[in-house]
């Protein structure tokens, strides 16, 4: 996944050499000329590197990360985190220089891109799709189940709205017609709409919301899984994924330190596989670090779908994903696609 280097290197010192030989039995000595020594490699100086990731899964994949820092047991480079609760607190820590790496909404990545001249760069894939389709009930067992209800939810206007279309058009059923949406403007009220309802509303929710409404009703029930259903009608050669959230550099930054962002990633994919392999604890983390209760995150990060994807398969997953969103609002992206310059190591 991840093509990790070594900042360690050693090279061998030259060193003077004395050749002896021997002619006729008779010894004879013979000095050879004296190579100069070569310069050692030396490690990388460390480097200041700031880092910020929202509440939520886009954050949780971190916490192994962040805990190591704070515990003195990485010290390659100075890292520092900030966690924040809204986009709209990234987006000037970038513009202004602010912040090095950030873990952002895929689209607001691109719109970063657009907006800021081409001034970051994607380096990684940190969340897929967080989104379920949830009933009161066990009506509903595929998309086509959907035909003739009304779905609540919130994010008009986002990402969510883009994704749900995406998959119910790929399914032949159109909004307005065969699909009612109603937009709500907290996922609170989507919950009680349906727990008002006579029996064919559904709500879409995002993890870790689903568990904490599971917690309050314990008869909502996850219908459709909507990163695996966005799987099931991708065709042909090029192919996307749905994204949830991204990591990205400043482009400025991966210029002037290349060692540093490949470090990053590789403590950030030991972390995400931790937090992935050992939920009962990462859920004690992302609880100390505020990001949601232990409790919740324990029954959450297994339906967060934390990764760390990078390189040429971040590049066509999120490509793919990021043209879907372009095609139905190109403001969503910023107005246009990034180019291949976006995609870092791809």
């Amino acid at each position: 996944m991840l093509d990790r280097r070594k900042f360690l290197q050693v090279t061998g010192a030259g060193a003077a050499v004395l050749a002896l030989g021997a002619c006729d039995g008779a010894a004879q000595s013979q000095d050879a000329e004296p190579q100069a020594d070569e310069p050692e490699e030396q490690p990388a100086a460390p480097v200041e590197v700031r880092a910020v990731a929202l509440k939520g899964p886009t954050a949780m994949g971190l916490v192994r990360f962040m805990s190591e820092v704070d515990s003195g047991n990485l010290a390659d480079n100075d890292y520092s985190f900030q966690i924040v609760a809204s986009p709209d607190e990234v987006t000037p820590l970038v513009a202004k220089d602010g912040v090095d790496i950030a873990a952002v909404p895929a689209n607001l990545a691109s719109v970063l891109y657009n907006k800021t001249e081409k001034g970051v760069r994607a380096i990684a894939i940190n969340t897929l799709g967080v989104l379920y389709i949830c009933e009161l009930g066990d009506t509903v067992q595929s998309v086509a189940d959907l035909r003739g209800k009304t779905i609540y939810a919130s994010g008009k206007g986002s990402t969510p709205e883009y994704g749900l279309q995406y998959v119910l058009e790929k399914n032949g059923l159109v909004v307005g017609e065969d699909v009612q949406i109603e937009w709500k403007s907290e996922h609170a009220e989507c919950v009680q709409a349906i727990a008002t309802s006579e029996g064919e509303a559904v709500a879409m929710l995002p993890q870790p919301f689903v568990t904490t409404a599971q917690a309050q009703n314990e008869k909502i029930r996850v219908a459709l899984d909507l990163t695996e259903e966005w799987d099931a009608v991708q065709t042909g050669d090029e192919k996307s994924s749905m994204v949830t959230g991204v990591a990205i550099v400043r482009a400025a930054f991966a210029d002037e330190h290349p060692e540093a962002v490949d470090a990053f990633l590789e403590h950030y994919a030991e972390s995400v596989d931790f937090v992935n392999d050992n939920v009962a604890e990462a859920a004690e983390l992302v609880g100390s670090y505020d990001i949601v209760a232990a409790q919740v995150a324990e029954k959450a990060i297994p339906e967060c779908n934390i990764v760390c994807i990078t390189g040429g398969d971040m590049a066509e997953r999120l490509s793919g994903y990021l043209d879907v969103l372009a095609e139905q609002n190109p403001e969503a992206v910023g107005g246009s696609v990034p180019g291949d310059d976006f995609y870092y190591g791809a």
